[in-house]
């Protein structure tokens, strides 16, 4: 999974080529829709404010893409908030040239006061910070493994006969071990679960850099009982998506599909709470956007479309993420707070 969506030049993820939109792979909620990044900006601005409204506060976008939600919530904190867009850096994590690129292109009028920098090489700790991320964790290289006669055993990529990529059973490894005896995990046999351990790294990187702020991860998951005990997800839920279909085959083709594993924020939430981060809410995404004041600015946004087409294209896209049947009741919202 790290080699087929990470490794240079042909991981999914440094390749250049269209993941997102009708063109792509998947959709994302930044893309969607500039409704997305408007609202958090509302909630970024009220963090500053609880933060004491210090004269520097950053953002920090872990996965960032092609920054259609840095560029939301720049232009609205400058339109709507100047005291704090002037406050604000906008830092960028994002590994791929291509999206970097297209982030400088969306983000011309800004360049005073972004940078591209991997969250491993910022100097910690920032006095005031939000760190947020959309749809990350779920793309972090998991480990799978699985229940046999009562032991639970790693599932390994290896070769078949014919040189073909199939799934090999294994020991577990020193580092996997230990997690499934930390959370005392059982499997049927044949159960199949994901250990994302690259997840607990980012908490506990991301809580050193936080001083005082936000951890804010958006993304698809479940509580660690409920991945554990739904059948349909007996066997895992490592999935492959190609041109916004599901494939079966997970080996085929590297690094020309997406892999994704759902999050479970039973994990996420312990991996904080060791780095010193108190859970403040894990809720539904169109809720918390609805909660934050999503009807507001989508008459606000509205309102400055004059052109009939694509304000009727803005409220179609803006429904997605506040209606109950659209694509944001899928996914989740876990806010974070570090303490100085």
């Amino acid at each position: 999974m790290q080699a087929a969506l990470y490794d240079m030049p042909d991981g999914y993820y440094r390749r250049q080529r269209i993941r997102q939109g009708r063109a792509g792979d998947y959709r994302t909620a930044p893309e969607t829709s500039p409704l997305f990044g408007a609202v958090f900006a509302h909630y970024f601005m009220k963090t500053y404010f609880d933060l004491g409204a210090p004269d520097q506060f950053t953002i920090i976008e872990a996965g960032a893409g092609a920054s259609d939600f840095a560029r939301a919530v720049l232009t609205t904190l400058q339109r709507e908030f100047p005291k704090v867009f002037n406050a604000t850096r906008y830092i960028i994590d994002e590994i791929s040239d291509d999206a970097r690129s297209q982030a400088l292109t969306k983000l011309g009028q800004f360049k005073d006061r972004i940078q591209f920098r991997s969250l491993s090489e910022i100097e910690p700790p920032l006095p005031y910070a939000i760190i947020f991320s959309n749809e990350l964790l779920d793309a972090f290289p998991a480990h799978r493994v699985i229940g046999r006669n009562g032991k639970i055993r790693e599932l390994r990529v290896g070769l078949n006969d014919e040189d073909e990529f199939t799934w090999i059973e294994d020991e577990l490894g020193s580092d996997v071990s230990e997690y499934c005896e930390g959370i005392r995990l059982q499997l049927a046999e044949g159960q199949i679960y994901e250990v994302n351990l690259t997840a607990e790294e980012f908490i506990s990187r991301a809580a050193e850099v936080i001083g005082e702020g936000l951890l804010i991860t958006v993304d698809y998951g479940a509580d660690r009982s409920v991945l554990l005990d739904d059948p349909n997800r007996f066997q895992g839920t490592l999935r492959a998506f190609h041109k916004h279909s599901f494939v079966y085959d997970l080996l085929a083709r590297p690094g020309e599909y997406d892999l994704t594993t759902t999050v479970d924020w039973t994990q996420i939430q312990e991996a904080g709470s060791r780095s010193g981060l108190e859970t403040l809410r894990l809720q539904r995404l169109d809720e918390f956007l609805l909660s934050e004041g999503a009807p507001d600015e989508l008459f606000s946004i509205g309102n400055q479309i004059r052109d009939p087409v694509e304000l009727l294209n803005f409220n179609a896209a803006a429904r997605e993420l506040i209606m109950p049947d659209g694509m944001a009741a899928a996914f989740q919202v876990l806010v974070q707070r570090k303490q100085s």
